[in-house]
């Protein structure tokens, strides 16, 4: 009973840490001056002016659009959509379309409207109850803290992290920290406050290490640098040009295989676990050595799905490439496809080898810590 207690505790002062990171501000950064949002319906459009080439439109747009809540609820704002022709920025709008309206107020009046894209926020938040309600249903006690687990990693990184970076912290250092933390929590969580969360947290952290080793030596060899990252460069010239873009880079390389990393710790531990209390007279090295081979079968898919999930999302480079007809010895050595192979490779490295760390830490810990999960 008390050690249901201890993590039903644990799992209160991790909700109670996100409350209190939610009211947070480490950047200071003053929000901008045109505070009021709403829903708006856009009930007349003019495209006189916008110049279409091909499948690119430029110029502007004349929406009217009537608010459809707040204090203003029920008026019309006039808003001027400007298209640069870029079109993973611009959204071009019609008739009955509901955006996120953004305005002054002017003589009591709304005015100087700007649309910030088509109204996503309820489904956002849709997928969010949905997300939640089939890790509670499927999961149950350990989904409710796997969800406290992944708010918490998103409030970790979006008030801590990325202000600290912002006020130049150093991404190495910060970002390990950052980890340490987040694995800390997912993995005492959802493996609880045992011998098996230790091993978890441990070997995942060797993982992680090893593969920031790897992220520095190979960063530097490769020649690569931060700005190789999509919106970095706008960073610079937004007045942040003090920020260490190559090592924000290299944090982010461990911070990305962390996730996968402690996924493969966790499987290796929770079967060392159940290997040790199915039969409790196991010796260390043939403990170690079952851990191993339920590593080599995680491992042969996860590393597969480190290479899906980063090339998935460049799949427009890939076939831009392909249709130009150029080598692929060209794609394979321009900045940003090594960037994307450095990134696989190296977190691939980390996930090989935090199989034999979490094997191995796990049976020196249930070899030589107490039966009830506490080290004696």
């Amino acid at each position: 009973m008390s050690h249901i207690r201890r993590e039903w505790l644990f799992s209160i002062v991790i909700a109670i840490i996100c409350m209190g990171l939610w009211f947070l501000d480490l950047s200071q950064i003053p929000q901008s001056t045109r505070g009021l949002h709403c829903r708006g319906r856009i009930t007349a459009v003019d495209n006189s002016r916008v110049r279409v080439n091909l499948i690119v439109r430029t110029e502007n747009q004349f929406l009217t659009v009537r608010l459809l809540d707040g204090p203003y609820k029920g008026q019309e704002i006039s808003i001027t959509n400007m298209l640069t022709g870029k079109m993973e920025l611009d959204e071009f709008y019609e008739v009955d379309g509901v955006v996120l309206v953004e305005y002054d107020v002017v003589d009591g009046k709304p005015s100087h409207g700007l649309a910030r894209g088509y109204y996503r926020l309820h489904l956002e938040l849709i997928l969010i109850c949905l997300f939640a309600a089939l890790l509670l249903v499927t999961a149950g006690v350990t989904g409710l803290k796997a969800m406290l687990s992944f708010v918490f990693s998103a409030i970790v990184l979006w008030k801590l992290f990325f202000p600290l970076l912002l006020k130049n912290y150093p991404p190495l250092s910060t970002g390990l920290i950052i980890v340490a933390v987040l694995i800390a929590v997912v993995t005492f969580s959802v493996g609880g406050l045992n011998r098996r969360g230790l091993a978890t947290f441990m070997g995942s952290m060797l993982g992680v290490l090893m593969t920031c080793g790897l992220a520095v030596w190979f960063v530097h060899l490769f020649r690569l640098h931060g700005a190789v990252r999509p919106f970095a460069e706008t960073l610079l010239y937004s007045g942040y040009y003090y920020l260490n873009l190559t090592d924000m880079f290299i944090a982010s390389i461990f911070i990305a295989s962390s996730g996968a990393i402690m996924d493969v710790a966790m499987d290796i531990a929770a079967s060392m676990d159940e290997i040790k209390n199915s039969h409790p007279q196991i010796g260390l090295i043939e403990h170690i050595q079952s851990g191993l081979r339920v590593g080599r079968a995680v491992i042969g898919t996860m590393t597969t799905t480190l290479l899906l999930a980063y090339s998935s999302s460049h799949i427009a480079m890939f076939l831009l490439f392909i249709a130009k007809g150029l080598p692929s010895s060209n794609i394979l050595n321009a900045p940003f496809v090594a960037a994307e192979v450095l990134n696989i490779l190296v977190g691939s490295f980390g996930l090989i080898t935090v199989a034999p760390f979490t094997a191995a830490v796990a049976g020196l810990l249930y070899k030589y810590c107490g039966q009830q999960g506490r080290c004696v």
